[in-house]
């Protein structure tokens, strides 16, 4: 089997119109692309931003009609003429064996692996976390995630309490519950990461070791470890909460930050922090640095 796979450029206040448009005309799946290499690195928290351009594409059945498709969207204004859109077709695949193809094991720093769940660890890899791919953001792919935990591996957790603040899948507080850290809390304002890190951490065996929390009902505590895989605005603001959930000499881990970020992040934390150590990847950085005694 395959599909008539339409594109077309659309501006972002005609964007609603043409999902609906297409979905009415017996699209199967309707997807968003950036169309104007403008990306969106931060959006505020509950916004989905869209690009000023975008392109649509949508799947229909193959035996979909061309003609009847171009003459509706002209007759919806969504475009001037038949040259706007682009009709290409797309062979089926083995959509699930594609993504096991693609989604391999990764190894971060000397002992720490994620390996996906169709796969068998190798016996002499010290640390691997079971994950695959989800809704919650976090599989070590993007360069903040595999900063913090290139840095996780190189630390020793033993009796530690540890908060993973804005977990999302829950990846960074798997990784030191498995490097045995006592306590761990995992704090995300989303739900889905909040049902993602559950599931994870039961996946991997931790899950008697993790409090997985919203923000408002975080414990008064203090981590000898937070890591915070967030953004640069939110560790602005967050700046004193952040702080105070930090035990004299323990570390703040932060990530989540454009290159260009850092040093307006950092600055929220010198007072506070010393032993600043600085780490980069693509156009990502993190910092890590600990709290004065």
């Amino acid at each position: 089997m395959s599909w008539l796979q339409l594109r077309l450029v659309v501006p972002a206040p005609r964007v609603e119109a043409a999902e609906e448009a297409l979905f009415a005309l017996g699209a199967v799946s309707v997807t968003l692309l950036d169309a104007g290499d403008t990306p969106i690195h931060e959006p505020d928290p509950g916004q989905t931003p869209l690009w000023p351009v975008s392109m649509v594409q949508a799947l229909f059945e193959s035996g979909s009609e061309r003609a009847g498709l171009l003459q509706s969207l002209e007759s919806a204004g969504l475009i001037d003429s038949p040259d706007a859109v682009d009709f290409s077709t797309l062979a089926d695949q083995d959509w699930e064996r594609v993504w096991m193809d693609r989604f391999q094991p990764m190894r971060f720093g000397r002992d720490l692996w994620i390996c996906p769940s169709h796969m068998t660890p190798e016996p002499d890899w010290p640390v691997v976390i079971r994950l695959d791919p989800g809704l919650a953001f976090g599989t070590g792919t993007h360069p903040t995630t595999a900063l913090c935990l290139e840095w996780v591996d190189g630390q020793e957790f033993p009796g530690s309490v540890v908060i993973d603040y804005g977990c999302g899948s829950g990846v960074l507080a798997i990784a030191a519950a498995l490097k045995g850290a006592a306590r761990v809390i995992a704090i995300d304002h989303d739900p889905q990461a909040l049902e993602a890190t559950g599931a994870n951490a039961r996946a991997n065996g931790v899950d008697d070791r993790l409090e997985i929390l919203a923000p408002e009902d975080t414990p008064q505590v203090q981590a000898d470890v937070l890591l915070a895989n967030i953004l640069a605005a939110p560790l602005v603001t967050l700046a004193p909460r952040l702080t105070d959930l930090v035990c004299p000499g323990g570390w703040l881990v932060m990530s989540g930050m454009l290159a260009e970020q850092e040093s307006t992040v950092a600055a929220c934390y010198e007072t506070a922090f010393e032993d600043f150590e600085h780490y980069r990847r693509e156009d990502w950085a993190a910092v890590a640095c600990r709290r004065r005694a």
